[in-house]
């Protein structure tokens, strides 16, 4: 029987290397869907909890616990730290880190070791999907070769190879997994077409066979347009403070002009993906590309402009007390992986004020929000989580040192703010009006 028929009639065997936002729920759908599935994580508290039937990522992920008792309940998914456990394995997934240091150039050397490490156990004519977002070219340049190097085969003999990148975001990873169309690209058409037979099973809009490259570029140029758009609107904002306005309005009326879609400003870019991708696009070419540095600075320089604005609030920082709200970079999630958040305390501290940071969904900042705006000088509004909407601001006055609010995601109620006798800034809003 072939992979293809082994696919279609779900006796094929997968595999996933990497448990955590992208790789946990796959396999989950993948079991869910009726395959054998087996993932490997080389942290051992994550499969114990994951053997256990619990969860290990906090914040709201809809469905995501209960199918994934379900799936272990039922045996249809497995979990291990031992890499030989894929040796049996049709179809292997690689769910790893990708990062970009401070050169911004990617490195591959969680990637490398995973794909070597399968390799190693790789059964004969076995397809190796890589989900991770990589630069383009490196899938058929570096991850082939380590392929080829550790089994000892040719590519397209010995085994296959595809790039079928994740798109998802947290607090909505089961319906993004199954409800987003996805690129599969493969390492020749008939292995695009056998992607595209096997995310079918869970993958409820269209799946599209390309190539290997052309999967790379669409992931990495999507990522990297919305940081762009992002920038944009982070610019505009910052104009309409200066000129008077309020950002939400003008961007209510200039997206009632077809076509038109400036996205939110915020407090800063974070997370594991746009933070870099625009990086690992620009590390495919050897073109200078200054729109996608120029959107990446700007969209950096958030977190200082919120300390700015608690400057402009009136608050020195030099022995000031700030109390943040929120450590995640996105809301109802504990996702905290380049989290803005980090960057504002790092600039704050140089700056001499004591920083204190409260989040309901990570781990070490759960604490009462009493607890961190007690005594402190501004009360600084990072994500939009659910609890930072309606929060009593007569109540949290009374216990701050200094009643100055500073909303990077506008969650709060300003005019309630003032009436409790706050002094308010609020990214994309003139002082004037705050």
């Amino acid at each position: 029987m072939t992979l293809r028929e082994r696919i279609a009639d779900k006796s094929a065997r997968i595999g996933f290397v990497g448990l955590g936002y992208v790789g946990l729920p796959a396999a989950c759908l993948f079991a869910d869907a009726g395959l054998a599935v087996v993932g490997v994580d080389r942290l051992t508290e994550r499969v114990a909890a994951i053997a256990r039937r619990e969860l290990p990522i906090e914040g709201d992920e809809p469905e995501l616990a209960s199918i994934l008792a379900r799936v272990v309940g039922a045996g249809a998914l497995a979990v291990t730290s031992d890499i030989t456990a894929l040796a049996a394995c049709d179809v292997v997934i690689l769910c790893v880190d990708t990062p970009i240091e401070a050169d911004h150039r990617p490195r591959y050397g969680a990637l490398e070791a995973a794909v070597r490490a399968v390799g190693g156990v790789l059964a004969e004519g076995a397809l190796v999907i890589v989900e991770s977002t990589v630069s383009p070219g490196t899938c058929r340049t570096k991850v082939a070769a380590w392929l080829e190097a550790a089994t000892r085969g040719a590519i397209g003999v010995r085994f296959h190879l595809g790039h079928c990148p994740e798109r998802v975001m947290p607090g909505r990873l089961v319906a993004n997994m199954r409800e987003m169309p996805r690129v599969a690209g493969g390492s020749s058409p008939e292995i695009a077409e056998t992607m595209r037979l096997l995310y079918a099973h869970v993958v409820r809009a269209d799946v599209d066979p390309t190539d290997l490259t052309t999967a790379e570029l669409v992931k990495t140029g999507e990522n990297a347009f919305r940081d762009v758009q992002i920038a944009f609107a982070n610019q505009l904002a910052r104009v309409c403070e200066d000129a008077g306005a309020d950002f939400l309005e003008v961007r209510r009326l200039v997206n009632r002009s077809p076509g038109r879609n400036v996205l939110f400003a915020g407090a800063g870019v974070g997370g594991h993906c746009i933070p870099k991708d625009p990086w690992l696009l620009a590390a495919g070419t050897r073109a200078e590309l200054p729109l996608i540095a120029a959107a990446r600075a700007v969209n950096d320089a958030m977190p200082a402009r919120m300390g700015e604005l608690v400057q402009e609030a009136g608050v020195s920082l030099a022995g000031a007390t700030i109390a943040v709200l929120g450590q995640a970079y996105l809301e109802s999630s504990d996702d905290a992986r380049n989290s803005p958040t980090d960057a504002f305390v790092a600039w704050a501290r140089a700056r001499g004020a004591t920083v204190r940071v409260h989040d309901p969904f990570v781990a070490g900042f759960e604490r009462s929000i009493e607890t961190v705006v007690a005594g402190a000088d501004a009360l600084v509004v990072m994500v939009a989580h659910p609890a930072y909407r309606g929060l009593d601001l007569v109540r949290l006055g009374a216990i701050l040192r200094r009643r100055v609010c500073v909303d990077g995601r506008r969650v709060i109620d300003l005019e309630a703010a003032r009436a409790a006798g706050f002094t308010t800034r609020a990214l994309g809003l003139a002082p004037t009006r705050s």
